[in-house]
């Protein structure tokens, strides 16, 4: 179970089909209560269990992150302090915040880029106009992988306020190639920033909060450096080879089912 929806999905989706998701979440712990899980965050074990699975029905096993190829390079950093925001343009991401913020900063040297695909983009790019932030906001739209490792090098920090991820992998992928995250304090979000270790946590739907940790960054470009070290430390303990050797015990413990007792 990577995450599920919740009240968020009234963010989304028209009403009708926000209801009928909410609803169609409701019955999980009925339907599977004697079923084991594998969460990827403990974000996402809280929700199964206030659903109804027990908790010793469920295995927290963290996603991983490719540091051998997200890598660090302090020469690829932006001179101009430039803050990024990486993932999906949906309304429930909530990326109306980051720009807002960025408002708020109103440092007329900063730049936000914006990569990622989504429906809402034309609303972004509208409220980007309304704010007056044409010259220094950058859509990019989809990137490569290989244009995803040369942004996160370059920016100062990456910024996402989405109020509720699974697990918030984007995160790591930024702290992988030692740069901050700045983010919501949200469920599944949280557990994949360090607060003042890897970046700033906020509390979820405050611009005001995210561009004081956008300045914290402006005013002290150390911090750049120092939580960009924390993140790639941080970033190292999560690895795809972790997580898969995890999964296999997982399916190899629940196929054998519990030990059989004597009488």
């Amino acid at each position: 179970m990577h995450h599920l929806f919740g009240s968020t999905v009234f963010h989304e989706a028209t009403l009708p089909i926000a209801a009928a998701v909410w609803l169609a979440e409701r019955p999980l712990g009925a339907l599977y209560r004697g079923i084991p899980f594998q969460a990827v965050s403990e974000s996402t074990a809280d929700d199964l269990v206030q659903r109804g699975i027990p908790r010793d029905s469920i295995r927290v096993i963290y996603n991983g992150v490719d540091s051998r190829r997200l890598t660090p390079n302090a020469a690829d950093r932006s001179r101009e302090p430039l803050f990024v925001y990486l993932g999906r343009l949906k309304k429930y991401k909530r990326v109306d915040i980051v720009i807002r913020a960025f408002a708020e900063l109103g440092d007329a040297a900063a730049r936000l880029e914006i990569a990622g695909a989504g429906d809402y983009r034309a609303s972004l790019e509208r409220l980007v106009e309304s704010l007056g932030l044409g010259s220094r906001v950058k859509f990019l739209g989809f990137v490569s992988e290989e244009e995803k490792l040369h942004l996160l090098r370059r920016a100062w920090a990456s910024v996402l306020a989405s109020p509720k991820e699974g697990w918030g992998i984007s995160n790591l992928e930024t702290a992988a190639c030692g740069t901050p995250v700045i983010a919501a304090n949200s469920p599944g979000v949280r557990e994949s920033v360090v607060h003042e270790k890897t970046g700033f946590l906020v509390p979820p739907g405050d611009p005001r909060e995210m561009a004081r940790a956008m300045k914290r960054i402006l005013d002290s470009p150390s911090l750049v450096a120092d939580l960009g070290a924390g993140g790639r430390r941080f970033a190292e303990g999560f690895t795809w080879d972790r997580s898969a050797t995890d999964t296999i015990r997982h399916i190899e413990e629940t196929v054998a089912g519990p030990p059989v007792r004597s009488p």
